[in-house]
């Protein structure tokens, strides 16, 4: 049986992080630049359901049978075999491969599960459609991050813009233009569910101050998506530094945060926000594409420890179809 090789790319949330758990929208993008490959090889002397996973990049070696019961690999193992509707999937190895950091709010987790439920259905002859691969990678998400959004195995799983709602179906956003995205990332962030359930310990203490500004977020996303469906994606701009602002007043941003979204406005940049959960991690700096390069080099040299360029493009007549 020949080795299957799937991969998957990063996510960004261009607006509505954290208010989207609340019912609020967000926009997101897949980051091609950077991906997670799984490739599943046969294991043929091994006995059925033996499972043995590589992933050299953190050091990660382990076997299904070594796996706690809750681990959130064990959970996509089962929850593929429900869906495949076999007993046990057959001996395999599995090596994961990434250029996606972790912990960076790129959507690893997500990338990974979807990679690995990609490759292994295909595996074994049975290749899911996406609508059953993000309710898998979802419900794996839970298992890594306690009470996710969804939003970030939507957006890997169809590998393209969305206007995202949780609990309702994604729909594909159309864009009018390219546009040109600095990623920088200001160091460790602290985990997605750490900072979820901060907001929601926040949240209920000052219910009705927290409602404010997930509501004003939230008309923030609408009038972002008329924006990239209409065009004049500058008008992006205003709309990024409330955004950020409102996450700011929220206390998920952090000092490292701030710093770069001030360097990305003087280097030249349109406009910039934290994106994912905060604490750390990324932010995102609307671009003129010709100094992209420039300005992810000043937010190095202001202390970023790696940047990263995409642009996002409208679909061709052909990918629409």
């Amino acid at each position: 049986m020949p080795a299957v090789t799937a991969s998957a790319p990063g996510k960004v949330i261009l607006f509505g992080e954290h208010a989207v758990v609340y019912g609020q929208p967000a926009i997101a993008a897949p980051v091609t630049g950077v991906k997670v490959k799984v490739i599943v090889q046969a294991d043929p002397l091994q006995p059925s359901g033996n499972i043995r996973i590589e992933s050299p990049a953190i050091n990660f070696h382990a076997t299904r049978t070594e796996l706690p019961e809750q681990h959130p690999l064990n959970t996509l193992f089962q929850l593929l075999e429900q869906a495949l509707q076999i007993s046990r999937l057959p001996a395999m190895k599995i090596s994961i491969n990434s250029t996606l950091p972790a912990g960076a709010g790129m959507g690893s987790s997500a990338a990974v599960s979807i990679a690995m439920i990609r490759a292994i259905s295909q595996f074994v002859g049975l290749p899911l459609e996406n609508e059953q691969v993000n309710k898998i990678a979802y419900e794996v998400e839970k298992a890594f991050h306690g009470t996710p959004s969804g939003i970030d195995n939507t957006v890997i799983t169809y590998q393209m813009p969305i206007y995202y709602v949780r609990n309702q179906r994604p729909e594909l956003i159309h864009l009018k233009d390219s546009i040109t995205l600095v990623i920088a990332n200001a160091g460790e962030a602290p985990s997605t569910a750490a900072m979820v359930a901060g907001v929601r310990q926040r949240w209920q203490q000052q219910p009705q101050y927290y409602e404010q500004i997930f509501h004003r977020i939230g008309r923030i996303v609408q009038s972002a998506r008329k924006i990239l469906e209409e065009g004049d994606w500058l008008a992006l701009a205003p709309l990024m530094e409330e955004n950020h602002q409102l996450l700011q007043s929220m206390g998920v941003s952090s000092p490292a945060l701030d710093t770069l979204v001030k360097a990305s406005l003087q280097s030249g940049a349109y406009g910039a926000k934290l994106t994912g959960g905060g604490g750390g991690g990324n932010i995102i700096a609307l671009v003129p594409p010709e100094q992209a390069g420039q300005i992810a080099q000043r937010l190095l040299n202001e202390g970023a420890f790696h940047t990263w360029l995409t642009t996002l493009r409208p679909l061709k007549e052909d990918d629409q179809s």
